[in-house]
């Protein structure tokens, strides 16, 4: 009996687990986000868009991250719900929407601001387990702000392989002098955007260029590169108050842009060379065939080749002064070697 029990208590045990592993199967496919980087300007509209299957998550969260803070909740979904909640001093503004439901929880942004920078996860929730969309990064710039800061980058830095190269980050924070930080991370096709490193909050890391209007250029060193590292690099400062970006400095690789040419003018050489070569040697059996034409006697087969110039050359020392022609018969007798005469061989094969 006791048998019989413990075997009962092993046999759930062991359908529990699965049933949590199918619940993890499923959790990790049941939020789609569209991640990457999105560059707006002050007062522009973006849809930050999130796709769920209706058959397995049952809660949807947007969360919004400022570079150097914890992520912070903003709105929450119930798909047997029709409308979206906002959390905190969102819930009446009347920037923030919700498209949700039949599969969509779009958060929707209109006349940004420069505070909208952030990251924002799109989250699904079922059997007490989150799952975290890829993120996607929101950029928000603009002219003539009342913002006391700003950020310069170089447009785009050439290296060869197994090279080094130093990124710079010029920070102006103007009147505002207080701490700030400084963040920088990449964005490629083969991967999304994430932080690679950060300067704190140290303003000591800076090099001073002018103690008067307090700029700070920031200094990224990158040694031993490879074709992993190309993508687009981003200065990200959070100072007085706002989450500023630079507009990114693209990193290539020298061999990567030679390449293709390179081949190109190879391919196009020898076609160049082919094309010639076969127009002298046409050229070449058209005057030997124009100066003398082939002729053998008896049961001789003529045919003439058209390199036999070049068999011609050849015999020059000789005396010939004609060019040859190959002639081809059949006999019944083995012979040893080919009759030259009179510019003509003789070539006897045995069948």
């Amino acid at each position: 009996m006791t048998s019989l029990k413990f075997a009962l208590c092993l046999t759930c045990l062991c359908l529990w687990r699965k049933a949590l592993t199918n619940d993890d199967a499923k959790l990790s496919k049941s939020v789609h986000q569209e991640s990457g980087l999105l560059s707006r300007n002050v007062g522009d509209k973006v849809t930050l868009r999130c796709f769920y299957k209706a058959d397995i998550a049952a809660y949807f969260f947007w969360y919004k991250q400022t570079l150097g803070q914890k992520p912070q909740l903003i709105s929450t979904f119930y798909k047997h719900d029709k409308l979206g909640t906002f959390i905190d001093e969102l819930k009446n503004n009347s920037r923030f929407t919700l498209d949700s439901g039949n599969g969509k929880n779009h958060l929707m942004i209109s006349e940004l601001h420069i505070s909208d920078s952030a990251t924002y996860y799109c989250v699904g929730c079922y059997a007490y387990q989150l799952e975290f969309g890829d993120g996607v990064t929101v950029s928000v710039t603009g002219s003539g702000l009342n913002v006391p800061a700003s950020v310069l980058q170089s447009a785009s830095e050439i290296i060869q392989p197994g090279g080094s190269v130093t990124l710079n980050c010029t920070v102006h924070t103007g009147t505002c002098d207080g701490e700030h930080s400084v963040y920088w991370f990449k964005h490629s096709q083969e991967s999304h955007p994430g932080i690679i490193y950060t300067h704190g909050g140290r303003n000591d890391q800076c090099e001073r260029k002018d103690t008067q209007t307090h700029t700070c250029v920031y200094n990224l060193p990158m040694k031993s590169l490879n074709l992993s590292h190309a993508g687009t690099y981003y200065c990200a400062v959070a100072s007085c108050g706002h989450m500023l970006f630079g507009n990114g400095t693209k990193l290539d690789f020298e061999d990567e842009k030679k390449s293709p040419d390179l081949l190109v003018y190879c391919l196009s050489g020898a076609l160049a060379f082919t094309t010639i070569l076969v127009a002298l040697l046409a050229m070449s059996v058209y005057e030997i065939k124009k100066r003398n034409r082939c002729q053998c006697t008896g049961n001789w087969f003529c045919f003439y080749l058209f390199f036999n110039k070049c068999f011609y050359l050849l015999f020059i020392k000789k005396g010939l002064n004609k060019p040859l022609c190959l002639c081809f018969a059949t006999e019944s007798q083995r012979v040893s070697a080919s009759n030259i005469s009179n510019g003509q061989v003789n070539i006897i094969y045995l069948l």
